[in-house]
């Protein structure tokens, strides 16, 4: 499978401790599938830090390999999905929130945020966040290495 990366600079060996905490997933190392979507991360990082210029990186990774890791999945927005964004989005700690090397679903984007947001003052309760997040169009999937053990599977090309 290949994963890319956006970007503002380009590196050689991934750091997990540069890892920004309350993420969607936790501090980790994020990928799409979708190189258009990598893309638009890099350019979205050049804006905020006024720095660099957009750069995607490409990565192979075997996915026979990362079955034998411990692996969350998500194929679509539900409630453990958006409790599992919560949870991670709240962690003061630098340690994770959960014990996965790889957690696989939906970016919250800024759309979705706006709709966690509702959830969190509680203009909408938990099922209504649910059925608003399924009805959005254009679902994009990313890919979260969180463990040096998950991160020593991917091999940039």
């Amino acid at each position: 499978m290949i994963l890319y990366h956006g970007t503002n600079k380009a590196f050689d060996v991934i750091d997990l401790s540069k890892s920004k905490p309350n993420k969607d997933f936790g501090r980790g190392f994020y990928l799409s599938a979708d190189y258009n979507q990598a893309l638009a991360m890099a350019k979205t990082k050049v804006e905020q830090l006024e720095d660099g210029e957009p750069v995607v990186l490409k990565y192979e990774v075997d996915e026979q390999l990362i079955e034998q890791l411990n692996i969350k999945r998500y194929n679509e927005y539900s409630e453990d999905w958006a409790k599992f964004i919560l949870l991670n989005r709240r962690n003061e700690n630098l340690q994770s929130a959960h014990d996965y090397d790889i957690v696989i679903g939906p970016i919250a984007n800024d759309r979705v945020g706006v709709q966690l947001w509702k959830y969190e003052t509680q203009s909408i309760d938990l099922p209504t966040l649910v059925r608003n997040l399924q009805n959005m169009k254009g679902i994009t999937i990313q890919y979260f290495f969180g463990t040096e053990q998950a991160i020593k599977l991917l091999k940039r090309i």
